[in-house]
């Protein structure tokens, strides 16, 4: 039940990420590396891979699915941190602080949470029962 819930809370965040990252690209080209080739198609892409990994696991028909999806989302997950590293050195480099310590550690400190929460949501990863 408890899966169940956090699934559809996280499909539900990743889809509407996905497509704020199409509607509204700016904010994310803003803190995305320098180093990173393409930007816009980045973004885009993005955009797309959180809108279809989000209806991977909550699509009822095959677990095979939610699992790609699982592991899909948790790299993605681990991909885009670098440029939430990026907007927290940004932000913290302004003169005023930008979004401050109290956005910027939390969102440092979800971002192995999400990950792991992809996967134990795609049921990638066993949930461990105890035995009597």
């Amino acid at each position: 039940m408890t899966r169940s819930i956090l699934r559809w809370v996280l499909a539900l965040f990743y889809f509407a990420a996905g497509v704020i990252h199409l509607v509204r690209p700016a904010p994310f080209l803003t803190i995305m590396p320098a180093w990173v080739p393409a930007p816009e198609a980045v973004v885009l892409w993005t955009g797309v891979a959180e809108i279809l990994g989000a209806i991977g696991l909550v699509q009822p028909f095959s677990k095979a699915l939610r699992q790609a999806a699982g592991w899909g989302l948790a790299a993605y997950a681990l991909c885009v941190w670098p440029a939430n590293i990026n907007h927290f050195a940004i932000d913290m480099a302004r003169e005023n602080g930008g979004l401050g310590l109290a956005y910027h550690v939390p969102r440092m400190i979800a971002q192995p949470v999400i990950t792991w929460l992809a996967l134990w949501v795609g049921e990638c990863l066993p949930l461990r029962r105890r035995t009597a």
